[in-house]
C-alpha cells in the first residue's frame, strides 16, 4: 500500500518518512495535491559484469551439453527455412 504525503509534510516529518521507507513503505510525494514523485525503498542491483576468472569458473562448473557442437554443426549447414 502506498502512502501519500505533501512536500510540506515531508519537510516537517522527514525522519518519519525515511523510517517508513526503510520499513518498506512506498510514498507518493505531492505538490498542491498533484503527484510528482515516488519515494521507494532502495534495491541493491547486482553488477551484470563479472571478471574473466569468474566467468571461466561458471562455464567450467556448468558446461554445455556434450552434443551441442554436433547440433550446431548440423544447423549451421541448413537453411533457416529447413530448421
Amino acid at each position: 500500500m502506498s502512502l501519500t504525503i505533501s512536500v510540506r509534510e515531508l519537510r516537517n516529518r522527514t525522519a518519519a518518512v525515511v523510517d517508513a521507507v526503510r520499513s518498506g513503505e512506498q510514498i507518493t510525494l505531492t505538490v498542491n495535491r498533484d503527484p510528482v514523485a515516488d519515494i521507494v525503498p532502495h534495491v541493491e542491483q547486482r553488477d551484470p559484469w563479472v571478471s574473466s576468472s569468474v566467468l571461466r569458473e561458471i562455464v567450467h562448473e556448468a558446461s554445455a551439453d556434450q552434443d551441442l557442437l554436433a547440433d550446431l554443426a548440423d544447423v549451421r549447414g541448413a537453411l533457416v527455412e529447413d530448421v
